[in-house]
């Protein structure tokens, strides 16, 4: 839904009116309703907001991920826009968790991310908690059908494995998903041993979860963190790269639910979404877990943003993995 918030967080500097080479991403994104979106002629990526905390507040987090969308559009807003001639990029506004009616959000976030994929376009969205991720499987799971095999590549610093049975939340996701969808398999990179208790990694280990701790995801691995993906990859027919916040090391961003003076770097996390987005199996994207609210000087939500200009560059050119 188009929300006039949302056209104002599209402002900045203008060093020319007319010279592309001078514009910034605010004076090149097109907001428009969701309605409007064709069938792709071009390189086209899609923003959509999920304003929504209610699984973190089920799950017992720290509050204020909901103000993320915007905040985080205001500082993409800034950037340069270095892109080739026939590169989009639309904004249709945010999906709006009201009255704690997670599910009924989730649902209709899924109604946003098929119809972008079903114009052959490209989903970035924007959350949120990382019941953000459910919303975006739904969609994903939708437009591919259910005999597709379905992968699912986490950026994250908790499995996300927790019982659903009471209630959901941003900590049950992925159980949710591969108890419910058999074509479905599940890999996390930056997992924290002592963020995570013995019974997720049990559980981890009943549903066949790949996982690689943080200690392993750092640069002197990046041979066998690249084979481990690409052998993830090249088992499914499509695939959905996922990014929590706190997966960084709380140094980098603190702004997060559930900070950890462990953590990856900026430049690690960069460049697994430059790998694992400009892969042709991974067509969607999303970001979730900042809070603009325990943010300290901003660090987060422009980390946030120029995480999201990795995943738009990544949907843009070769692949490379």
């Amino acid at each position: 839904m188009q929300r006039k918030s949302v056209t104002n967080c599209w402002s900045g500097r203008i060093d020319h009116k007319e010279r592309k080479s001078s514009f910034r991403y605010h004076q090149m994104v097109e907001v428009v309703d969701s309605r409007e979106l064709v069938k792709k002629v071009d390189d086209t990526c899609v923003l959509i907001g999920f304003e929504c905390e209610e699984g973190v507040k089920r799950n017992q987090g720290r509050l204020g991920s909901a103000k993320a969308p915007d905040e985080i559009r205001k500082e993409l807003a800034k950037l340069p826009w270095r892109f080739k001639e026939d590169v989009r990029l639309l904004d249709i506004g945010n999906v709006t968790c009201t009255n704690g009616k997670l599910e009924t959000a989730q649902k209709d976030l899924g109604e946003k991310v098929y119809h972008v994929l079903s114009k052959s376009l490209v989903p970035i969205i924007i959350g949120g908690g990382h019941e953000t991720l459910y919303g975006h499987y739904l969609g994903v799971r939708q437009c591919i059908g259910q005999e597709a095999d379905l992968g699912i590549i986490n950026l994250d610093a908790h499995f996300d494995l927790r019982s659903y049975e009471t209630s959901s939340s941003s900590g049950t996701m992925f159980r949710q998903i591969l108890e419910q969808d058999q074509n479905c398999n599940y890999f996390v990179l930056g997992i924290q041993p002592f963020g995570n208790t013995q019974e997720l990694f049990d559980t981890a280990k009943k549903l066949d979860v790949r996982y690689m701790i943080e200690e392993d995801v750092t640069m002197n691995n990046i041979s066998n963190i690249e084979e481990s993906i690409h052998a993830f990859i090249k088992q499914h027919d499509y695939v959905i790269l996922t990014l929590c916040t706190d997966v960084l090391n709380a140094a980098f961003a603190p702004g997060v639910s559930a900070p950890s003076p462990f953590g990856l770097t900026p430049d690690m996390v960069r460049m697994l979404i430059r790998k694992i987005a400009s892969h042709p199996k991974v067509r969607s994207f999303d970001l979730c877990e900042v809070n603009p609210e325990l943010d300290e000087g901003g660090r987060t939500v422009k980390l946030g943003a120029y995480f999201v200009n990795e995943a738009i560059v990544a949907n843009t050119e070769e692949h490379t993995l």
